[in-house]
């Protein structure tokens, strides 16, 4: 614990900005990892065309890439961010049929 002014100031304590903002010193949210894994009943169109249809900014030469990855080395990391966002994309997948990994803490 530092002393201001004969204020005690810990880390955890708001700290004005340049702008005159008010900044909590906050650990950011972590981001959660969506994984589809390979099996031997979705074909690569399936695949390519979900994650098209749900991956936000997806595009079909990507989806193409990431199906071969999903192929070739079992699994692939389809998109990375927040855990609502994570887990709505990782439901959608599912519901879809393709097989999919728990989702996994970056």
């Amino acid at each position: 614990m530092v002393m201001n002014s004969g204020v005690p100031v810990t880390s955890s304590s708001p700290q004005i900005s340049p702008s005159g903002a008010t900044v909590l010193d906050r650990a950011p949210y972590p981001n959660y990892r969506v994984v589809v894994l390979n099996d031997d009943v979705n074909t690569f169109q399936h695949v390519v065309d979900c994650l098209v249809k749900y991956i936000p900014a997806m595009t079909p030469d990507r989806a193409w890439s990431l199906a071969q990855r999903i192929d070739g080395e079992g699994s692939a990391v389809v998109w990375v961010g927040p855990q609502e966002q994570a887990e709505l994309y990782h439901m959608q997948l599912g519901g879809e049929g393709l097989t999919m990994a728990p989702l996994e803490r970056n």
